[in-house]
């Protein structure tokens, strides 16, 4: 295992399914469309009524929102815009939009729009910032970030976004200092939090814990912070901190390859309990039929328990998958010395 695993559970955070929620979470979420049916009635009619107050548009966008109607609020946000040009919320409201939908020269513009009639306003800045920094333009983005502190010496998320882009560059140093005031500002901000504890834990400092902790109290049940404090703890021997992170991934989301294929590792390799660690693969290969590093880790407990045929099976998957999968060559040119014949 290596610390680029957490970079790899980010992206497949984007790929497991959502559909996994129980009865209950259902219940609530009928209760709030039927809220949100009520909230949309209410402002046609407010708009009837009042068909040139931009406010009620602007409303109206944030609803549409909601129920995931992203086209329906650009055209709220643009009639708000419409109605009163000068209101710097519309322009932010609609380049967040248009940043939703990667659509960035607009989002720019709609930014710069607010910024020009909001100037003593560092949330535009700081809007313009990120997404600066999306695009890997580092000096830009720094810049809007100063701008933006000097009209608000305190915002944390200025300082988040100078640690990100420092972290970007490669000043480790820098970035951790960054990140540090924006919880001296902001206590309960979670982003600098978790990024602090993953910046400590790539040293293997014991830091690391602590700021996953701190990041997990104020989102318990956040399943990026939860792998990374596994990942920690397992790297570090406390093989229960980590088991009590895997499980609870697992409770959240059920379909997470990851939490399982993690949970096999150290039952193969810290205790040797390969029947286990066999099952997790198996679970680990059921969600993602092709992870051609669980394949390889299966056949390992097999080959362990003299299973060489079935070890051989799941190495020659992994070479199936990952043509370019040493370790799994190795171990097939293992087996054919174990007088296991290998076809070519």
């Amino acid at each position: 295992m290596n610390r680029s695993s957490i970079f790899l559970f980010l992206m497949f955070m984007l790929l497991v399914a959502c559909g996994t929620s129980g009865t209950k979470d259902q219940v609530a979420m009928d209760a709030s469309l039927d809220t949100l049916a009520g909230q949309f009635a209410e402002l046609d009619q407010l708009i009837l009524k009042s068909p040139t107050d931009a406010s009620l548009f602007a409303k109206r966008a944030v609803l549409q929102l909601k129920r995931d109607s992203l086209g329906l609020a650009v055209n709220d946000y643009k009639r708000a815009i419409a109605l009163d040009s000068l209101d710097p919320a519309y322009h932010i409201g609609l380049a967040d939009l248009f940043y939703m939908k990667i659509r960035l020269p607009e989002a720019e513009q709609y930014l710069l729009n607010a910024i020009r009639l909001g100037p003593n306003d560092p949330e535009p800045k700081l809007k313009l910032a990120e997404m600066k920094l999306f695009q890997r333009k580092y000096q830009e983005s720094m810049d809007l970030v100063n701008d933006a502190l000097r009209l608000e010496q305190g915002r944390a998320k200025g300082y988040h976004i100078k640690g990100f882009i420092y972290q970007e560059t490669g000043d480790t140093a820098k970035a951790i200092s960054s990140y540090r005031t924006a919880i001296e500002q902001d206590p309960d901000y979670f982003d600098p939090l978790l990024k602090l504890a993953v910046l400590h834990a790539e040293k293997g400092d014991e830091l690391a814990m602590d700021y996953y902790n701190s990041a997990l109290s104020i989102e318990p049940d956040n399943t990026t912070a939860l792998y990374g404090k596994g990942m920690f703890a397992q790297e570090q021997g406390m093989d229960s901190i980590a088991f009590t992170c895997y499980d609870r991934i697992k409770v959240l989301e059920p379909n997470n390859a990851l939490a399982y294929y993690n949970t096999g590792y150290i039952r193969l390799v810290h205790d040797t309990a390969t029947a286990d660690a066999r099952e997790q693969f198996t679970m680990a290969i059921k969600l993602m039929p092709n992870y051609a590093q669980a394949y390889y880790n299966r056949g390992l407990a097999f080959e362990m328990d003299e299973l060489l045929d079935s070890a051989y099976v799941d190495y020659k998957k992994a070479l199936a998958i990952q043509p370019a999968f040493d370790s799994a060559a190795e171990s097939l040119e293992r087996l054919q010395k174990k007088g296991i014949r290998v076809a070519p």
